[in-house]
């Protein structure tokens, strides 16, 4: 959840300044008025500059202290005291030092999604956003548990993906190393043996001036692509850049409709809680947007919210967007004449989350035989294009 800081006066008209975590600038004026401020001034604020995500904590370490959290409250456990003593448990000094952070805040008057979204090292957006429903809508321990579902099966997809690369990474490394070797050395020994490079088989003449950059400039070469991810990374840090990924990121083949399902899947079930938690449609909405990880979704969320503001249904500007997927958006517009949009809200993510894992398991098999298909044309190429004009030399073609 992005961090505002702000301008406002008092009812007795004293000018304050601080900061204050929001969905978007329209909640972060609504939370101030809330609190009887008037806003002068609210603008995004810099996380870096307010030492916010200083500290790393990887998730694996992370996930038990949603647990041992929702464990303590449940028990009727107070919740400065559960903080407290899930600070003096820490596995890791920076999870300590976060959670000590994290305490401090709560003991200041801040909530428990307000605090946590302090640390977006730690404790991700979809969390945070997840939680800060909890808290609104009084199923605080229940989302905390589902955050803890979904960092542990966010971990168990990452160590599948990790497990079915190493072989395969291990090959590209060791397979780029001996291609690259070919083309810098054994290339320019095939030229020599002919008079002319004309006379040289198309893929072979192309395989030469490869080979010719690489030993002239290569260097150069690995200079400018390492600073040109460099800037690709700062760039997609931006706005701009997030929002352009986010959109890339739906659309690509075999992974885009995976990364579209998880996130539309996240979005019903955030909002189906909120909408079963009693919480109204327009802040389950603001809520739910951010649980969705994707600037384009989260965009069209906050779009509907405002149509339905305006008296209009919710699948009207999600079909509208074309961003959401026609079926889901077929049954919420069932479940709005029904008047079970909440039940239906929770099968659809049930379904989107089955489908998903199992696209996500097979795709996870499939990973580490392309990677070798592509591999062995890379080499294949090559050995083709050395061969060639030796085999037409010697048969005289």
């Amino acid at each position: 959840m992005p961090d505002f800081s702000y301008t406002a006066r008092s009812l007795s008209g004293q000018l304050v300044e601080g900061t204050l975590s929001a969905g978007n600038q329209r909640e972060a004026l609504a939370n101030l008025t809330a609190k009887e401020l008037f806003p002068v001034k609210v603008a995004a604020a810099d996380k870096r500059a307010a030492g916010g995500d200083a500290l790393r904590v990887k998730s694996r370490h992370v996930a038990p202290v949603y647990l041992q959290l929702a464990s303590l409250l449940r028990s009727g456990v107070p919740m400065l005291r559960s903080l407290e003593v899930i600070r003096q448990q820490a596995s890791k000094p920076a999870l300590g030092q976060v959670m000590e952070d994290v305490e401090s805040r709560v003991a200041d008057g801040a909530t428990l999604s307000e605090a946590m979204a302090r640390h977006p090292r730690a404790f991700p957006e979809l969390a945070t956003s997840i939680i800060r429903a909890g808290g609104e809508g009084g199923f605080l321990e229940d989302s905390l548990e589902q955050v803890a579902n979904f960092t542990d099966q966010a971990d168990e997809l990452r160590a599948k993906v990790v497990g079915a690369m190493v072989y395969p990474i291990v090959l590209i490394v060791i397979g780029t190393i001996v291609v690259n070797g070919l083309i810098i050395f054994a290339v320019p020994v095939v030229e020599e043996m002919f008079d002319s490079r004309a006379d040289l088989p198309f893929l072979t003449r192309g395989l030469l001036m490869l080979s010719d950059l690489l030993r002239g400039y290569g260097v150069f070469v690995l200079l400018a692509t390492g600073a040109g991810l460099y800037a690709l990374k700062q760039w997609a840090e931006t706005d701009a850049g997030r929002t352009a990924v986010d959109g890339l990121r739906t659309r690509l083949p075999l992974f885009g409709p995976i990364s579209l399902n998880l996130a539309v899947g996240r979005f019903c079930r955030v909002l189906g809680t909120l909408l079963k938690g009693g919480v109204p449609i327009v802040n389950s909405l603001d809520i739910a947007a951010g649980s969705t990880g994707n600037r384009v979704l989260t965009g069209v969320v906050e779009k509907a919210a405002e149509n339905i503001t305006a008296g209009e249904s919710l699948a009207e500007p999600l079909r509208a967007s074309g961003a959401f997927p026609g079926d889901v958006v077929e049954m919420i517009a069932v479940a709005e004449q029904s008047n079970n949009l909440e039940i239906v809200l929770m099968q659809v993510a049930d379904s989107l989350e089955r489908s998903t894992w199992r696209k996500i398991e097979l795709l996870v098999r499939l990973i580490e035989p392309l990677l070798l298909v592509a591999l062995s044309g890379m080499v294949l190429t090559v050995a083709i294009a050395l061969l060639l004009p030796i085999i037409e030399k010697s048969t005289g073609i």
